[in-house]
């Protein structure tokens, strides 16, 4: 077996964190994907990216927050746990520590998403939906 530069291992875990970040990942969790011990990929995840892999989750989930407020109306306590807080208070505390305000002032500090649409709602509705077909329907569509 080839043995895998230590650069590629950590992408692979930073990977990881990026895409299920609102999971409750650990950094043993991390550590497993990129082939280490826990304590070495601590270490060489903060050399190499500058934090440690716990803070790198944070900031995913605190980046991924920031965007669903300023590009949605869901409320602030559903958009907390969708990215992966379990509490509303750390995640405000945390948030505010990060961005210089609390979730409530920074979405409204930015146009509510419904008046950067160009299009009515109700078309945005419509054309957000799945078409109502059914698999053997939509295999039946296309050509062969």
């Amino acid at each position: 077996m080839a043995t895998t530069p230590l650069a590629r291992q950590l992408l692979r875990a930073k990977d990881l964190a990026d895409s299920r970040y609102a999971e409750a990942l650990t950094v043993a969790d991390l550590a497993a994907a990129a082939h280490l011990s826990p304590a070495h990929f601590s270490r060489e995840f903060r050399r190499t990216f500058g934090e440690s892999p716990h803070q790198y989750l944070l900031t995913r989930r605190l980046e991924r927050a920031a965007a669903l407020l300023r590009t949605t109306d869901r409320r602030v306590t559903e958009i907390c746990f969708a990215v992966g807080w379990s509490s509303l208070g750390s995640f405000t505390a945390s948030f505010r520590r990060v961005y210089g305000r609390s979730p409530s002032t920074y979405r409204a500090a930015f146009p509510p998403p419904e008046s950067t649409i160009r299009i009515p709602a109700c078309v945005a509705r419509a054309y957000g939906r799945p078409p109502n077909r059914t698999f053997r329907e939509a295999a039946a569509a296309v050509p062969s």
